[in-house]
């Protein structure tokens, strides 16, 4: 029984030893590391226009793959946030755009067209 005790007793402070350890391992938010790479920058895609719905603040876009998002290119409708910059758009302009993702939808933020 001796023995299980002191078996006991050294586990137990070795474990206390150790668990201060295990704290220091942790990376913490002011060392300049983090455990998730920060989402990239929103950056201009190339893109064609399909439609242009000025009442509702909607373009279609066919776009190359849009690297922000880490999205494939395909044909879709995004949301204009400035409808302002659709009055001047027309199908088949080619155009560069930036989009984000706020609310879980895709928000167009800049259009330009390609000149």
């Amino acid at each position: 029984m001796n023995t299980i005790q002191r078996l006991l007793t050294i586990s137990a402070l070795a474990m206390g030893a150790a668990l201060p350890l295990a704290g220091h391992a942790q990376v913490s938010p002011n060392s300049g590391q983090t455990s998730a790479p920060a989402p990239a920058p929103a950056s201009m895609t190339d893109g064609e226009v399909k439609k242009v719905d000025l009442d509702n603040g909607k373009i279609t876009l066919k776009h190359g793959d849009i690297k922000n998002l880490d999205m494939p290119g395909m044909t879709m409708v995004f949301a204009v946030r400035d409808k302002g910059q659709l009055t001047n758009l027309k199908p088949g302009d080619k155009v560069q755009f930036m989009v984000v993702q706020e609310g879980g939808k895709m928000i167009v933020t800049d259009i330009q067209p390609v000149r």
